[in-house]
């Protein structure tokens, strides 16, 4: 049995680790229950972007709840483990997080290696739902997408509303009226005619749009990105020191 004084100095640093992990779980709760939130809009909100990716609907949406959801569970199970002070449940926990580390490094890490491949995969998707376009009236998913994304982005075509010149859809009812700056303003005669429609519709192509942001701000995408998969260290230093001291404070009781 150790002495006293030294189960009194093991006391009050297994309480700031017990304050500072439950801070944690509480945060990483809290980011579950955004992407949980983020998850249910995408469904909602987004349904149409993501058919372009595939006739199918697309199980992203249903891949962040599921994450949200789990997410929400452990950190409530953090919160738990940490006011039990149960050794196996702290190793528990940190290992989920080790878990969650590595899979948020490996998707970043790809996307990063692989954003070429992906630009162009998304491209060639934009580009095939513009040569197939076929109006909203339309049952097409993929009509209806690239009529969200432009009215949305306020962008017109792929690279430019030109784009439009060369499809299809163009010989018969001219550019989509999704691409009118004002509806008022855009009647069938203008929209036939490409170069008076550049005075009526955007001129700057959805998918340019997009790639410029995206690229003008890689940067802070790929920090946060980073920093929140670093984020779960933080969670599995807490969990492994905290479970490492209340074992040796139960060996030194006995």
């Amino acid at each position: 049995m150790s002495p006293p004084s030294r189960r009194l100095q093991t006391k009050p640093v297994i309480t700031c680790l017990k304050t500072f992990l439950i801070s944690y779980s509480l945060i990483f709760w809290f980011t579950g229950v955004i992407l949980l939130a983020v998850g249910v809009w995408g469904k909602v909100s987004l349904e149409a972007y993501f058919s372009l990716a595939s006739e199918e609907s697309t199980n992203a949406p249903y891949v962040l709840i599921g994450t949200g959801a789990i997410i929400v569970i452990f950190g409530l199970f953090g919160c738990f483990a940490t006011c039990r002070g149960s050794p196996w449940m702290l190793k528990l926990y940190a290992m989920f997080l080790t878990l969650v580390f590595l899979a948020e490094l490996v998707a970043g890490v790809s996307g990063f290696i692989f954003r070429h491949e992906i630009k162009a995969k998304l491209g060639i998707v934009y580009q095939n739902a513009v040569d197939t376009y076929n109006g909203t009236d339309s049952s097409s998913s993929s009509s209806a997408a690239v009529d969200a994304i432009q009215r949305t982005l306020f962008c017109c075509g792929v690279n430019n509303y030109t784009d439009w010149g060369e499809t299809p859809y163009f010989k018969e009812s001219g550019v989509p009226a999704s691409c009118c700056k004002d509806n008022t303003n855009c009647s069938p005669e203008i929209l036939k005619d490409l170069d008076t429609a550049g005075t009526e519709v955007y001129t700057v192509g959805c998918f340019a749009r997009v790639t410029h942001v995206m690229e003008s701000n890689l940067g802070i995408i790929a920090g946060i990105s980073f920093g929140i998969a670093f984020f779960q260290l933080i969670g599995i230093f807490l969990s492994c020191c905290l479970s490492r001291y209340i074992t040796n404070n139960q060996y030194e009781m006995v």
